[in-house]
C-alpha cells in the first residue's frame, strides 16, 4: 500500500529542520567562542594599558622630583602630586583587572606594592626638597634606594606584560582556531545541507509528479472523447489513490450520464414545450385579468341597470369571443330570473323565467349539454339549443343569478368563464348595494315615496331643463285635511297609517315622469314636468277625488274619511332657479284651499291665468 504524501512532507521538513537546526546551533556555539576570546583579548588589552600608564605615571613623578632636586626649579615638582596619584590609581585598576587570573592578580599587586612603596621614597624626597633641604634631598637620592625600587617596579612590570602578551596571543590565536572552524563549517555544511534538500525535495517531486502525469494523460483521453479512460497506474501516495478513486468514480458517472443524455434532451425539449405552452397561458390570463379589471372597475362606477348592461355587453364578447349568450338576475321577489344583457345575437324574453327552471340554479353549480341526449335540457332553454353552458353567479354562498352560454365552453376557455362569473357576481351585488343604499337616501322610510331633498334636487334639474327647452312645468303642494284629528283619536300609528295609504294612492294615480315626495309631516310634494296647468289640475283633482273615496283601516278599527287639499303653481322665468319661489307659490295656492274649507284644488292666479 502507497504511503501518505502528507507523512512524507512531513518527515522531509523534519529532517530538514534538523539539519538546518544542527548547523545553525553548530554556529552559534563557534560564534560564542569567538566572542568570548575576543572579550578576554579586549581585557588583555586593557590590563596591558593600565599597567603601561601606572608605569610612565610613576617614572613621570620621579622625573619631576629629580628635575626640582637637582635645579631647585619648583616648576618641575608642579605635576609631581598628580602624577604619582594617577600611578597609585592606576596599579590599583591593574590589581582589580587581572583578580580573573590568580598569578597575573599576584604579580599585580607586587606591582601595586612597589610602586606604593617608591611613591613613599619620592614623597620623602619631596619633603626634604619642599624644606628647602636640597643637600639632604641630593644625598637621599644618590643613595641609590629610589633608583633600585623603580628598577624593581620596571622589573615586575614587564614580567606581568610579558605573562599578558602571552595570554593575548594564546586568546588571539583562539579566535583565528574559531574563524577557521566556522569558515569549514560553512564550506562544508551549506553544500552538505543544499545537497540534502535536493535530494529530498527530487525523491518528493518524483512521487508527485509521476501520478500527476498519469491523470493528467487519463483526462486528456477522457477530454479527446475516449470515455473509457481511467486511472490505472501505481499512485506513489494514498492522497494521489483516494484522487484516483474519485476521477474514476467521476468519469464512471460522467459515462452514465452521456448515456442518458438524448432521454434528458427529449425529456428537457418536452418541458420546454410544456413551458412555453404554460407562458402562453399565463400570457393569455394576464390578457384576460387585464381586461376583466378593466370590466370590473367599469361596473363598479355604474350607476343604473342600462350602464351595468352596456358594460356586460361590451366586455362579456371580448373575454369569451364567439360565444353568444344572456345574463339573468333574480329580481326583487327572487321568484324570476329577468334578462340583464345579451349579446351575440342572442333573443332573449323580456319576463325572464322562473329558477327552477334552470338545472345550474337547482344545483348550484355548472350545468352544460352537449348534445340533447347527453343531459337533462333546462326548461328556459327549449328545444332550439342542442349544445349550451348554464353557470350560476354565487356572491357570499348566495345564488343570484345565471350566465347562459350559447354553445360548448372548450377547457382553454374554463378559466376565462369562471373569472368572469366571480367579477360579474361581484359586481352585481355591488350595484344592488349601491341602488338599496341610494333608494334610502332619497326614498321616505314610512311611505315609501321621495324625500324633499331629493325633491329639491329634483325640482332644481327639472327647473333647468324647463328653462332650456321652453316647456312647461307643474308643481303640486298638498297635505291631509285634520291629520292631528288621526293622532289625537287613533294614536301615531294610526297616523302613519293615513300617510301609508294617501301615498300609495298618489303614486298610482300620477304618471311615471311625475315625481311623488314627502316634503315633510303630512305634507306631500308633486312635480309634473311637460304637464300644462289645465291637465294638471285635472289630474290633481282625480287623485282628490280617489283619496275622499278612502277607507282606511288599522289595527282592526275604521279610521274614517279622508280628504286633502292641493294648491298648483306653474314655473315662470322671473322665479328663482332653485325653485324656492315656485314652492312658496304653491304653498301659498295650498293655503288658500285650507282658507276656504279644505278638500279642492286651487291655482296659483298664474297658474289659473295659463289653464284658462
Amino acid at each position: 500500500m502507497a504511503g501518505s504524501l502528507s507523512r512524507r512532507i512531513v518527515v522531509l521538513c523534519v529532517i530538514l529542520s534538523i539539519v538546518l537546526a544542527g548547523l545553525a546551533g553548530l554556529l552559534l556555539d563557534a560564534s560564542a567562542q569567538m566572542r568570548a576570546s575576543l572579550t578576554w583579548i579586549t581585557h588583555s588589552s586593557q590590563v596591558l594599558e593600565t599597567a603601561d600608564r601606572a608605569l610612565r605615571h610613576l617614572q613621570a613623578a620621579e622625573s619631576g622630583q629629580r628635575g626640582f632636586t637637582l635645579t631647585q626649579n619648583p616648576e618641575f615638582a608642579v605635576s609631581f602630586p598628580t602624577e604619582l596619584a594617577e600611578a597609585r590609581r592606576e596599579a590599583a585598576g591593574l590589581v582589580a583587572l587581572t583578580s580573573d587570573n590568580p598569578l597575573q592578580n599576584t604579580r599585580a599587586k607586587q606591582v601595586q606594592n612597589l610602586i606604593d612603596e617608591r611613591a613613599k621614597s619620592l614623597e620623602e624626597t619631596a619633603r626634604l626638597t619642599r624644606r628647602g633641604d636640597f643637600e639632604a634631598a641630593r644625598a637621599y637620592v644618590a643613595a641609590g634606594h629610589g633608583r633600585f625600587l623603580m628598577l624593581l617596579v620596571t622589573a615586575r612590570t614587564n614580567d606581568l606584560l610579558e605573562a599578558e602578551r602571552a595570554l593575548a596571543a594564546n586568546r588571539m590565536d583562539a579566535v583565528k582556531e574559531r574563524l577557521d572552524y566556522i569558515r569549514w563549517l560553512v564550506l562544508f555544511g551549506t553544500p552538505i545541507t543544499v545537497i540534502t534538500i535536493t535530494f529530498l525535495a527530487s525523491a518528493l517531486i518524483r512521487r508527485i509528479r509521476r501520478p500527476v502525469d498519469a491523470m493528467m494523460a487519463v483526462m486528456g483521453q477522457l477530454g479527446a472523447g475516449d470515455r473509457s479512460a481511467r486511472i490505472t497506474a501505481r499512485m506513489e501516495s494514498s492522497e494521489f489513490q483516494r484522487l484516483a478513486r474519485g476521477y474514476n468514480r467521476m468519469a464512471d458517472e460522467l459515462e452514465s450520464a452521456v448515456a442518458d443524455q438524448v432521454v434528458s434532451a427529449q425529456q428537457l425539449h418536452h418541458a420546454n414545450h410544456e413551458l412555453s405552452l404554460n407562458a402562453e397561458v399565463l400570457r393569455e390570463r394576464g390578457e384576460v385579468i387585464e381586461l376583466l379589471g378593466g370590466m370590473a372597475h367599469r361596473m363598479q362606477a355604474a350607476r343604473t341597470d342600462e350602464e351595468l348592461a352596456s358594460i356586460i355587453r361590451v366586455f362579456v364578447p371580448r373575454v369569451l369571443p364567439e360565444v353568444p349568450g344572456a345574463l339573468f338576475a333574480h329580481n326583487n321577489s327572487r321568484n324570476l330570473l329577468i334578462p340583464i344583457a345579451a349579446w351575440g345575437g342572442i333573443e332573449v324574453a323580456a319576463g325572464g323565467f322562473a329558477p327552477d327552471q334552470c338545472w345550474a340554479l337547482r344545483r348550484g353549480q355548472s350545468h352544460f349539454v352537449i348534445d340533447p341526449e347527453s343531459d337533462i335540457v333546462c326548461a328556459h332553454v327549449g328545444n332550439e339549443t342542442d349544445h349550451y353552458h348554464c353557470e350560476p353567479l354565487l356572491a357570499g354562498g348566495e345564488v343570484i343569478g345565471v350566465l347562459y352560454l350559447k354553445g360548448v365552453v372548450e377547457a382553454e376557455n374554463r378559466f376565462r368563464m369562471t373569472v368572469l362569473t366571480e367579477n360579474i357576481a361581484s359586481a352585481l351585488v355591488n350595484h344592488r348595494l349601491q341602488r338599496g343604499l341610494r333608494e334610502q337616501t332619497i326614498r321616505d322610510p314610512l311611505t315609501g315615496l321621495f324625500n324633499r331633498r331629493y325633491m329639491e334636487e329634483t325640482l332644481a334639474l327639472e327647473i333647468a331643463r324647463a328653462s332650456r327647452g321652453g316647456t312647461p312645468l307643474g308643481l303640486v303642494m298638498c297635505d291631509v285635511d285634520h291629520f292631528k284629528r288621526f293622532n289625537d283619536e287613533f294614536g301615531h300609528e294610526a297616523g302613519d297609517a293615513v300617510l301609508q295609504a294617501v301615498a300609495a294612492e298618489m303614486r298610482s294615480r300620477f304618471r311615471d315622469g311625475d315625481v311623488v315626495c314627502r316634503f315633510g309631516g303630512e305634507e306631500f310634494t308633486i312635480i309634473a314636468p311637460g304637464t300644462s296647468a289645465a291637465a294638471l289640475a285635472e289630474r290633481v283633482e282625480a287623485v282628490r277625488q280617489a283619496i275622499g273615496e278612502l277607507n282606511i283601516h288599522q289595527g282592526g278599527r275604521t279610521l274614517g274619511a279622508t280628504t286633502m287639499s292641493f294648491g298648483i303653481a306653474v314655473w315662470e322665468e322671473n322665479m328663482e332657479r332653485d325653485g324656492s319661489t315656485l314652492i312658496k307659490v304653491a304653498d301659498a295656492a295650498l293655503y288658500r284651499a285650507k282658507r276656504e274649507g279644505r278638500n279642492r284644488v286651487v291655482l296659483d292666479s298664474r297658474a289659473e291665468s295659463m289653464a284658462a
